[in-house]
């Protein structure tokens, strides 16, 4: 995409979205949640929130917290499997999110059903998921501990902690990081096939 000579990637396409929508809730509220935000009690009359509850944030710090871990974890991903596999991720695991929340909501009784879900954690765990599998010791800094650690326990440890949080829709972060899982997985397997038929006498792992 191009916009004014210059050419916009997917990854800052998503976070400009991101950012337009939640002045949009800002300045209409009710408009916003009530035709855009994910609840289980009106997802039968209303299944288009499945995917616009990932571009809806609640404040400034969801928004900023949410924006930063996408830019670069979705940078990084972009450049190891393109922008279309990166894209895919980002859109399943939102979705797998989305649908975990709405199914935990009925089948465990609580009370989401009557409350709203939003966020871009979904599709955020589920990047964060694949490139744990593909990258596991890549070093990272994850705030508020600024102690770099490997990649695979910042998201399998700190990211999974963080989702108990009060106010936290534990369920959609779940969805996104096994949906992650499985597609670094795949990618990871893909790719030791496609170095044995290089490398015959062994195989190398990175």
């Amino acid at each position: 995409m191009r916009f004014l000579g210059s050419r916009i990637g997917a990854v800052e396409a998503l976070m400009a979205v991101n950012f337009i929508a939640f002045l949009a809730t800002m300045v209409f509220p009710t408009i916003m949640l009530t035709l855009f935000a994910l609840s289980p009690g009106t997802v039968v009359y209303m299944p288009w929130t499945i995917l616009t509850s990932m571009f809806l944030h609640a404040d400034v710090m969801h928004i900023i917290f949410n924006m930063m871990a996408f830019y670069f974890f979705s940078l990084y991903l972009e450049n190891l499997v393109g922008e279309k596999n990166m894209l895919k991720v980002f859109f399943t695991g939102g979705i797998a999110g989305s649908i975990f929340y709405i199914l935990s909501s009925f089948t465990l009784g609580t009370p989401e059903q009557n409350t709203f879900a939003l966020g871009a954690s979904g599709g955020i765990f589920a990047i964060a998921g694949a490139l744990a599998i593909l990258r596991p010791y890549m070093k990272v800094v994850m705030i508020p501990i600024f102690i770099p650690m490997p990649l695979y326990i910042a998201v399998f440890v700190f990211m999974v902690l963080l989702s108990f949080m009060p106010g936290v829709a534990w369920q959609g972060h779940l969805g996104g990081l096994i949906t992650g899982v499985l597609f670094g997985l795949r990618w990871k397997k893909r790719t030791v096939e496609l170095i044995a038929v290089k490398e015959p006498y062994g195989y190398r792992f990175y």
